[in-house]
């Protein structure tokens, strides 16, 4: 188990990552779904709140750190309009969830059910992001994802209880970075690969 205090470093790599692909954005190389990213800062906060109710300590700081990052990737967005806005089904829904982990964290109290339907809000906010990743992978910053991935492992690392509220939002983090790693990998190694054999069949 790492010293608590790690989780400090988390926090700046998820930041330093969201600064990079705030950077991507302001000059074009990066295309959020601005809907994603809007709820990829409001869900995490909701965790954020929820953990600080449950009495987590130093862990909840990496939670906020990813509310706060993307809200600076939608600021950028918004402000240079390199983004996308695509309504569908998965973010009606995703802010439907999240609507219920509110209402669980507020009115019931129940912390540890609003982190998992934070969670489940955050995984469906997810969806177009990755749809979009998987037709456009070059519309994606892998660096930010690989950043998210490594502060989510050090976060987990210094986790002193197993309560569900204390590792969930981190592991969950990881695993959702893991995946959009490897399908931007994938998706690109494949554009490389139709692009080096159409020109010899042509």
């Amino acid at each position: 188990m790492l010293d608590p205090r790690w989780v400090f470093v988390a926090a700046a790599l998820s930041l330093i990552g969201s600064i990079t692909y705030a950077r991507a954005t302001a000059i074009g190389a990066a295309r959020p779904n601005l809907v994603t990213w809007t709820l990829w800062a409001a869900v995490p906060a909701v965790a954020f709140l929820a953990q600080l109710a449950s009495g987590v300590g130093l862990p909840a700081v990496m939670t906020l750190s990813a509310a706060v990052g993307p809200a600076i990737v939608v600021a950028i967005a918004v402000t240079t309009r390199h983004s996308r806005v695509r309504l569908g089904t998965f973010d009606f829904a995703c802010a439907g969830i999240a609507g219920c982990a509110v209402l669980v964290w507020g009115g019931l109290g129940k912390a540890p059910a609003a982190v998992l339907l934070a969670i489940a809000a955050d995984g469906v906010a997810l969806l177009p992001t990755l749809k979009k990743a998987w037709a456009d992978p070059s519309s994606e910053r892998i660096e930010f994802f690989v950043l998210v991935a490594i502060g989510a492992v050090i976060t987990l690392l210094t986790v002193g209880s197993w309560a569900m509220q204390e590792w969930a939002f981190a592991a969950y983090q990881f695993v959702a970075c893991a995946v959009l790693i490897g399908v931007v990998f994938v998706r690109r190694r494949r554009s490389l690969h139709w692009s080096a054999v159409v020109p010899r069949r042509l």
